[in-house]
């Protein structure tokens, strides 16, 4: 279901021409492979590869690195042009959106020309280890340790719902380094993961909706990474999650609206087309009121994105605004997303029908990328 890009400010020139190009490529090859991704719960590498050769890997990253040479309304064309297709597999928006900008912000120069070229290729599948079993929201209680033994790191401990888990080729792992520093002894250290002996993944874990994501348990066990795979400087790790966490929650909120905006086209086209009691859907009333609020939240859902999308471009989304945006898109993606499941009566409860995956895909919106009452509580504190 092709769908023509959103009249918002910042999509202009190469930006709406990179929309059309995703649009084009993602419904295409996800409705072919959608299907088999849910069945096998990962994404093919050939489909990493394809993305790659179209510049849909890494679009906001230097050219000199292998990106695209865009900015981050580059990478926000293209999470919106996924979102739109209803599809939840696809782990670009860590892979490209997350991870590639913590090895920009933070690496060496050594660090950015050794990974970004082939994770711009898709020939390294990245992925962020943060949440463990016993810390999600709360990144200080992580568990995970580092310890510096001469030019090694040994790493123990594990993580959990982590996307891209089972696929990934090179992940950012939090952990300790100094157990009596509270946040400041948490660093990031980027392990690779093939030959590397005391690394292992758990089972691709079986969840309500998102069923061809990746999400996988990750095992550290005196696992030795070189020294110079430390990013940024040791004990900053804490302060860095916290800086790109503000994008990370902008992502979340453009993938709502993607999903708000696919779940009342849908809706609109089954009630114009579905009979009950003699006449179209559309035409009783209460149908009608139900599809005007969803169509009003969404145009509000869309005015407040492209807002914070502005604000971000400035590097003027504080902490607060991040919050704000995350918490309130993804609440009214559920909300929306429910109403419009009804107006399907019970054939809204199918798999098969669309509307049914975009209500099981959007439950975790409101719990990945920091629980949405943590967002709140973020938000109280600047009040």
């Amino acid at each position: 279901m092709s769908t023509a890009y959103p009249s918002s400010s910042w999509v202009t020139g190469d930006v709406a021409d990179l929309y059309q190009l995703a649009d084009e490529f993602l419904s295409k090859e996800i409705a072919a492979q959608s299907p088999r991704w849910e069945e096998q719960q990962h994404v093919d590498r050939e489909f990493w590869l394809a993305a790659g050769k179209l510049g849909l890997l890494c679009a906001s990253i230097p050219e000199e690195y292998g990106g695209g040479g865009g900015d981050f309304r580059h990478q926000a064309a293209i999470q919106q042009a996924y979102a739109r297709t209803g599809d939840r597999s696809w782990g670009n928006s860590v892979h490209s959106g997350i991870v590639a900008h913590y090895i920009l912000g933070y690496g060496t120069e050594e660090q950015k020309k050794r990974w970004l070229p082939k994770m711009a290729t898709g020939e390294m599948v990245a992925a962020i280890a943060m949440t463990e079993p016993s810390a999600g929201s709360d990144l200080k209680a992580i568990r995970t340790t580092a310890v510096r033994e001469g030019d090694e790191y040994i790493i123990n401990g594990s993580k959990i719902f982590i996307t891209n888990g089972s696929s990934a080729d090179l992940v950012v792992v939090a952990a300790k380094t100094d157990a009596t520093a509270g946040a400041h002894g948490i660093s990031l250290i980027i392990v690779e993961t093939a030959d590397c002996p005391g690394f292992s993944v758990g089972k691709v874990l079986d969840k309500i909706g998102q069923h061809g994501a990746d999400t996988s348990e990750m095992f550290f066990s005196d696992v030795r990474v070189p020294a110079e795979r430390l990013l940024g400087d040791e004990g900053a790790g804490f302060a860095m999650m916290m800086s790109q966490l503000r994008q990370e929650r902008l992502i979340i909120g453009i993938s709502a609206v993607g999903a708000i905006e696919r779940a009342v086209a849908v809706t609109t086209a089954y009630v114009k087309e579905r009979e009950v009691f003699g006449k179209k859907l559309i035409d009783m009333q209460n149908t009608r009121f139900e599809l005007a609020e969803c169509a009003t939240l969404s145009r509000v859902a869309r005015v407040f994105l492209d807002n914070c999308m502005e604000q971000h471009l400035r590097g003027e989304l504080d902490t607060a605004g991040a919050a704000m945006c995350k918490w309130w898109l993804t609440d009214v993606q559920c909300k929306v997303i429910d109403k419009c499941l009804q107006m399907f009566g019970g054939y809204g409860y199918m798999r098969e029908y669309p509307i049914a995956r975009l209500y099981a895909d959007a439950r975790a919106q409101r719990i990945y990328g920091g629980a949405n009452e943590i967002q709140k509580e973020l938000i109280a504190r600047t009040l």
